[in-house]
């Protein structure tokens, strides 16, 4: 995919700033130049620099955890020659991570530098409460703020409803209806968002759609929806980068088909606070919320305050989350013992080594 450019814009309209600027002093005492990660892909990255889009190969230290590696939305150190490279990444202030979709230890970096989080919702088939409570969880823990716009409001019988059911999902998150066919909510959107935009959701609700609605023109590819069950093809293949007409820039996502947890007690903390307020009104601090007297979870869900499905999900994703945290701490602990092993096999070589001199 192409992207737009202006080089009398420079990186400003990809989000360089003053601050930017001065933590980079160092690196361009060095000779490196500022690049923001648009695409990467076959181990080198799509990036814009001051002087305009290129091609760059990675020099950066080698690390065994991807979430080290780049990805769309990061800066990074550029340095130029025949083969310009990426020498190292600047500190991210958010990113998106998710469970990596090969259910290994690791998690994958969706988005770096990120300030709002788009959850696409469509309106266009029934609602999953479980997949919004999973993108607010993705979203808060990132650092990014969460607006939920329910998009395709034209195929919505009732969209007040949905609107209803999605803020006792999600207090205090801004929710906006949308209809890229009719145009409707497109402005308040736009004024809602800031900075470094992504789109997350499903395929098919919508992401692209609304993408180029907000872009004014036809960037970002879109594809029709099974019409058996609203389930879209995968028209966003990689992420991608593109200036916004108002300022800011635009992250499109792939369609996630799942949207597995990775160290996320933060973003579950906040998209469930109702629970853990409850909780923090049991009787006994290590209450299970199943048949311990004085349980302030058990008592909201005999009253109706506390539905058995949020409760459910809010167990599940729990469950989902330590048991990722679990893998991720023995796959550290693992590398530990893997260095002890290697720093022991070291000193046992040398100590050979220095007897067989003094024999010699």
């Amino acid at each position: 995919m192409s992207f737009q450019h202006s080089p009398a814009d420079g990186l400003s309209a990809y989000g360089w700033d003053a601050g930017l600027e001065q933590s980079f002093a160092s690196h361009r005492a060095a000779g490196l130049v500022p690049a923001r990660v648009v695409g990467v892909d076959r181990g080198a990255c799509d990036v814009i620099t001051e002087t305009g889009p290129l091609r760059a190969g990675l020099a950066l230290p080698h690390t065994p955890d991807p979430l080290s590696s780049p990805c769309t939305g990061d800066w990074a150190a550029l340095r130029h020659g025949r083969t310009p490279e990426l020498v190292e990444l600047l500190a991210r202030r958010s990113v998106i991570v998710r469970s990596s979709a090969s259910r290994s230890s690791h998690g994958q970096a969706l988005a770096a530098n990120v300030d709002t989080a788009v959850l696409a919702v469509s309106l266009g088939g029934p609602l999953n409460p479980s997949r919004v409570e999973r993108l607010l969880a993705l979203a808060w823990e990132s650092g990014a703020l969460p607006v939920i716009v329910l998009t395709k409001a034209d195929q919505s019988a009732d969209p007040g409803q949905a609107v209803a059911a999605v803020a006792e999902l999600a207090p205090g998150v801004e929710i906006i209806t949308t209809s890229s066919a009719t145009g409707q909510g497109l402005d308040t959107l736009t004024a809602a968002i800031t900075g470094t935009v992504v789109l997350l959701g499903p395929s098919g609700a919508g992401k692209s759609t609304l993408g180029n609605a907000l872009l004014g023109t036809e960037v970002l590819e879109t594809g029709a929806v099974r019409a058996q069950d609203g389930k879209g093809r995968h028209t966003t293949v990689r992420r991608s980068l593109v200036p916004l007409p108002g300022g800011g820039v635009l992250i499109d996502t792939p369609g996630l088909r799942g949207v597995g947890l990775q160290d996320a007690d933060e973003g579950l903390q906040q998209v469930f606070a109702d629970i853990e307020e409850l909780a923090r009104q049991c009787r006994f601090a290590d209450c299970g919320h199943d048949s311990e007297p004085g349980c302030a979870v058990q008592a909201a869900l005999a009253s109706g305050d506390l539905s058995e499905r949020r409760l459910d999900s809010y167990r599940k994703l729990q469950r989902e989350n330590a048991w990722a945290s679990s893998r991720s701490d023995a796959r550290l602990r693992a590398q530990h013992d893997d260095r002890k092993k290697a720093i022991t096999r070291s000193l046992r070589e040398t100590y050979a080594f220095r007897d067989r001199q003094r024999r010699s």
